[in-house]
């Protein structure tokens, strides 16, 4: 009776799993989306606790402490990193998040080997989980790493670096071989071994201005990890979470490669074909660059008609997302359309941008994506890019030898008047200079970007 009240309660999660994915693909039902997923997740809980108890060989009192020990651990850790991370460190959260996972599928993929029936079936699913899980584990804790800038974005440029992946993975065929044919743990151990390898080396190949896929692609390793985790343990729900998660992380994957215009296979498989690295400063001498002073972009604001915001991982960083909201909430006051443009891959993760503004109560109308935006840019009087770097550089469509060259970008350079919000010159996470801050209808406003804001605010 339990088991069929458990599976009920496994289909109704599944659904609202379902209706969570539905919910967050447009920003007005993000938040019944949330909510959604949150309801399916304590309803697959409440549901597994029970059939665990009811199958436990120990007795209920000794299940249930154990049970409730790991809650209480998993539910305070979890709740005091919520609170206390950063929208900025988001990006590098949900990597961590991914390498538990991955870590955990190897885990459970031990267990099942160690604890079940070694029939060949059963050993394919526990190689591949362990495969699976081995690579999401190393390859997230380097995107960890790199996006938490504790090592280099810089892609690592081992020499034969394709053949090396590729040597890992006919290794592991081999190792799946000799697996099937003795069921010993070595074979198994080995391919860890290749496996954690393999992830490390793929994540470290791909460079800095790629990390947004990498986590878009990483959440799809760990949904086929979880997927593989629900073979092992026989668990319905599991499999269908986890081939939500892959799925439409491999299809956002594929969206943002084709927004950024890299080879999905190529990212994949650690920059496959590449010729070089994505972190790369131009010496070029592009000339002189034209400061501006926050009085002097608030006479402009006043006298534009149109009005364009492209915002970056800067104002993530600065927190600036509240006052620039209070500043177009006062110029369309006065009149003014005021709007933003989004690339698909700013800041250092999917959404990033739609998910700061929504913080900051920007209405969702006026937020427009990279295609939306692109044609009005040589009609608008003021474009204020604000954090971003990257995604508004001209040498991506202009200079075929740059890093960036062919990545659909913003086209900011086609208004009447641009203004630069940076704490300095340097270049951004990918390393590229930016011929934008040299152009004659550009001026770069230096300092903390919250802080210009609100000095702009004040001249108006």
């Amino acid at each position: 009776m339990l088991t069929s009240v458990a599976q009920a309660v496994y289909v109704a999660a599944a659904i609202l799993f379902i209706l969570s994915l539905a919910g967050l693909s447009k920003q007005e039902t993000a938040r019944r989306g949330n909510v959604a997923g949150m309801v399916g997740m304590a309803l697959a809980l409440v549901a597994t606790i029970a059939l665990a108890l009811q199958r436990s060989e120990r007795s209920v009192a000794v299940t249930g402490s154990l049970i409730l020990v790991v809650l209480l651990v998993g539910s305070t850790v979890g709740t005091w990193q919520a609170r206390r991370v950063e929208m900025t460190q988001m990006p590098e959260l949900i990597a961590v998040l991914h390498s538990f996972v991955g870590l955990a599928a190897v885990l459970v993929g031990y267990n099942s080997f160690l604890t079940e029936p070694a029939d060949p079936a059963h050993l394919v699913e526990v190689f591949l989980g362990v495969l699976i899980g081995a690579v999401t584990f190393t390859g997230s804790i380097v995107a960890y790493l790199k996006l938490s800038t504790r090592i280099r974005s810089a892609p690592l440029m081992l020499p034969g670096r394709n053949v090396l992946n590729l040597a890992m993975l006919l290794a592991s065929a081999g190792l799946l071989v000799w697996f099937l044919s003795t069921a010993s743990v070595l074979p198994l151990l080995l391919m860890t071994v290749v496996a954690l390898a393999l992830g490390w080396h793929l994540v470290a190949s791909i460079g800095g201005g790629d990390m947004p896929v990498v986590v878009s692609m990483l959440n799809s390793y760990s949904g086929w990890a979880a997927a593989a985790a629900g073979f092992m343990l026989s668990n319905d729900l599991l499999i269908v979470t986890g081939a939500l998660v892959g799925s439409s992380g491999a299809i956002l994957s594929y969206l943002m490669c084709t927004a950024m215009n890299r080879s999905f296979i190529s990212v994949i498989l650690g920059g496959y074909g590449a010729e070089g690295g994505t972190v790369v400063a131009s010496d070029v001498d592009l000339g002189e660059y034209h400061e501006v002073k926050a009085p002097e972009v608030a006479e402009l604001l006043a006298d534009a008609r149109t009005v364009v915001i492209t915002p970056g991982y800067g104002m993530a960083v600065a927190k600036a997302q509240y006052p620039v909201a209070e500043l177009v909430a006062k110029l369309r006051a006065r009149g003014v359309d005021v709007r933003f443009g989004v690339h698909p891959v700013a800041g250092r993760l999917p959404g990033h941008m739609n998910v700061l503004l929504a913080e900051a109560k920007v209405p969702y109308d006026i937020v427009l994506e990279m295609d939306e935006i692109n044609g009005d840019l040589a009609e608008t009087d003021v474009v204020l890019v604000i954090g971003a770097n990257d995604t508004v550089n001209p040498a991506a469509l202009d200079d075929p030898s740059s890093p960036i060259a062919g990545m659909p970008v913003l086209e900011v350079w086609k208004a009447a008047r641009v203004v630069v919000f940076k704490r300095s010159m340097a270049t951004g996470y990918a390393g590229v200079q930016n011929p934008l801050f040299f152009r004659d209808n550009t001026s770069m406003l230096f300092g903390d970007a919250k802080d210009q804001v609100e000095r702009i605010m004040l001249g108006l």
